[in-house]
């Protein structure tokens, strides 16, 4: 006899589902049952806040939705951080909840919330299976919905009463035929009067944001670029978009204090923004004037915003609007004011490469695991103020390599993002680039890496305290810091409790030989080290002196 559960089951792997991430529970356990035959990998992790970071990650390097379930009540809330995060980032997730009992919707009913009305504020779209019958259609939805331009999060309630239904053995009910998204394009207008702009200025500058790594639009974004010679700048999230060695790359922006690079938004006429996002980096920290020329290359309208007023949309598809572009024009532009920008950009990454200083600079840091690491490896940075300066100065030569979460900016992402960035990338070095606080927040997760066999290295800068926090705590209300130290435990020793191993770098000089060790090795490997972050408050009386060179 089928159930409804196995109907379910069906359709996700009708929709290409490889890998569910979460934990069982009572409520669902006739869908967890009907995993036992499918062709879907059910991946056990320790937490469901772990397996909703997994399906984040996994959504947005595969550009599917990653699946992620969770019981109702606790477990259900535990997944809301991650799902938040991926709907923010326009990460494509699927969550399932389990549910008890609809009639006692009514009253006080144990481990019962509105698990519904909770999702609400962070999905795109969210329901509840009310009978057997529309199965189909909710999950085909909620995969359709989830990715989407612009992609995130959905979310599918399956209470216990619906997902143990027997169905009939003449019921008709099977997946719904899924087929590729809608490409629109732009209007004809519009690319003539796009083009006639660009045409008649000289200093532009191209702000590529995560859109164009959704879209793949990266090569399209090069081409475009180098056609017209027009300089291009990243948010933290389009690392890779326009690789760093290329001339034409300026720098990542996204510091709310005022950076180098935005002294070239300063002296541009138009700023050329490529599937750019208000949640990447606010328009007021460029535009703050709003007295910008501005195109919006994107597959939505523009939102409001008053410092953000485009004078022309092209919105569609974005990879064949920047080909159409590309093809109608060839505008060899001119802006030698950024040459001065890319130089120190540079400067920034090399400054202290030759330091033994100890503890380490976190530029040393990043600029021995650039050194370490292939172009196509994958770095995952948690959030934290290593974030900071591996967006400021990691240079990313791929698009999807360095992995940063700036919307919804989730401390603890980047462990359970490892897991699914090597489930996806098996044969490429994962790092995941995380703070001693961010680490402890799911580092349980490593016991399901170590379960998958799977390898990848955790790069912990060690301050113990909260650093980034301290950093700005200091900079508002000055000294000293308050509430911000913790103890660590041995992270070492940790790592070993887990079966797995811990390495720790002593001095300077050994860091290169110790990453390289750790990334040879076939295990999960914690690479302990002591970072110097007087380096954060040097960027701050950087930045607050810039002077804009003319």
């Amino acid at each position: 006899m089928q159930t409804a559960s196995d109907l379910f089951v069906k359709c996700l792997e009708n929709e290409g589902v490889k890998y569910i991430f979460g934990l069982p529970g009572e409520e669902n356990l006739d869908f967890v049952q009907a995993l036992r035959t499918s062709s879907i990998n059910f991946v056990v992790t320790r937490h469901e806040q772990g397996a909703a970071f997994m399906a984040d990650v996994y959504g947005r390097l595969t550009g599917r939705a990653g699946v992620c379930l969770a019981t109702l009540g606790p477990g259900a809330t535990n997944l809301i951080t991650g799902v938040a995060d991926a709907n923010m980032d326009r990460a494509p997730v699927v969550a399932i909840t389990g549910q008890a009992d609809m009639r006692n919707e009514h009253k006080e009913s144990h481990q019962y919330i509105d698990v519904v009305q909770m999702f609400k504020p962070i999905t795109k779209w969210n329901t509840r299976v009310v009978n057997e019958e529309v199965i189909p259609e909710v999950v085909r939805k909620a995969f359709r919905v989830a990715e989407l331009e612009k992609p995130g999060a959905t979310h599918i309630e399956l209470s216990e009463v619906i997902a143990g239904l027997d169905l009939p053995e003449d019921h008709q009910l099977k997946p719904l035929k899924s087929g590729p998204p809608p490409i629109s394009h732009a209007h004809p207008t519009h690319y003539k009067k796009a083009i006639e702009l660009i045409k008649n200025c000289e200093k532009i500058i191209i702000l590529a944001g995560n859109g164009v790594i959704r879209a793949k639009a990266s090569d399209a974004l090069v081409k475009f670029a180098e056609k017209n010679n027009i300089s291009v700048a990243n948010t933290f999230m389009a690392k890779g978009a326009m690789p760093a060695r290329n001339d034409l790359f300026i720098a990542t922006i996204g510091l709310q204090k005022k950076d180098f690079a935005i002294c070239g938004f300063d002296q541009a006429e138009l700023i050329i923004t490529v599937g750019y996002d208000f949640a990447e980096y606010a328009p007021k920290f460029w535009n703050p004037e709003n007295n910008k020329r501005v195109i919006h290359i994107d597959s939505q309208p523009a939102e409001v915003d008053a410092f953000y007023t485009p004078e022309i949309e092209l919105i569609g598809d974005i990879k064949a609007t920047l080909e159409e572009l590309t093809e109608l024009t060839g505008f060899k532009k001119e802006f030698p004011y950024l040459e001065k920008l890319k130089e120190i950009h540079k400067q920034e990454f090399r400054v202290h490469k030759d330091s033994t200083a100890f503890p380490i600079k976190p530029q040393k840091i990043l600029y021995d695991l650039r050194h370490v690491l292939n172009d196509d490896d994958i770095v995952l940075s948690d959030v934290g103020m290593h974030k900071i300066w591996t967006a400021r100065v990691y240079p990313a030569y791929k698009p999807n390599t360095v992995l940063i979460s700036n919307g919804f900016a989730t401390m603890g992402i980047s462990l359970p993002g490892a897991v699914a960035a090597k489930l996806v990338n098996p044969d490429k070095k994962v790092v995941a680039v995380m703070g001693d606080g961010g680490f402890l927040m799911n580092s349980q997760e490593i016991e399901t890496a170590k379960r998958l066999g799977l390898a990848f290295v955790i790069l912990i800068f060690n301050d113990s305290k909260f650093g980034m926090i301290e950093w700005k705590q200091i900079n508002y209300f000055g000294g000293p810091s308050f509430a911000m130290d913790f103890q660590n435990p041995d992270f070492v020793k940790y790592a070993e409790s887990f079966g797995c191993t811990g390495l720790r770098v002593t001095k300077t000089e050994d860091l290169v030989p110790t990453l390289q060790k750790a990334l040879a090795m076939n295990d999960v490997v914690i690479v302990d080290v002591p970072v110097d972050y007087s380096e954060n408050f040097e960027l701050t009386n950087k930045l607050g002196g810039l002077v804009c060179p003319m």
